[in-house]
């Protein structure tokens, strides 16, 4: 199963273990006391988390010394921990759902989405152009802001994001 990258441990900050704490996610309400995470240094247990100062200690790393040892470790979370422990508001969607979907402007297909990108504070769709519209010369490859103006609506059971004014954002790219 994938596994996300969600955070980064920084350095150690005080005698008891605290380590400076950069969240990588949309969701900062999974991290809480007792919550588990995989890491690439095994899996790890949150003891304290302090987010007003951006902190983190964790079970077993309760010194300086042993702490040390997870400065620049990485967490990551798969599919199921990531559904379970993450609140969507309604018309919202995780990366992993959208990310594979057809995108559609009215009945023509112009591509699949095969990354997201967020530049500054948007998130964009990084779609690989349908082959019949690559054939008509237009570009291979293009990103669509994924904003009210441009996405209507994202069917992630049906796996089709439905678009407007798409197209002319591709026959720009």
């Amino acid at each position: 199963m994938e596994k996300f990258f969600i955070a980064q441990i920084g350095r150690t900050i005080g005698l008891w273990g605290d380590l400076k704490f950069h969240l990588h996610t949309d969701f900062p309400e999974q991290f809480k006391v007792g919550a588990a995470f995989k890491s690439n240094r095994g899996e790890l247990t949150i003891s304290d988390i302090n987010f007003k100062r951006g902190t983190v200690r964790f079970r077993g790393y309760e010194s300086i010394d042993s702490a040390k040892k997870l400065t620049n470790t990485k967490l990551y979370a798969d599919e199921e921990q990531t559904k379970k422990n993450c609140n969507l508001n309604e018309g919202q969607h995780f990366w992993f759902e959208v990310i594979g979907c057809v995108v559609k402007q009215d009945d023509e297909v112009l591509g699949i989405v095969e990354d997201i990108q967020r530049m500054a504070d948007t998130d964009y769709l990084a779609i690989k152009t349908d082959e019949a519209l690559v054939e008509t010369g237009l570009s291979k490859n293009f990103l669509l802001p994924y904003i009210d103006r441009y996405i209507l609506k994202t069917d992630t059971e049906e796996k089709i994001v439905y678009t407007q004014d798409a197209k002319d954002i591709l026959e720009a790219s």
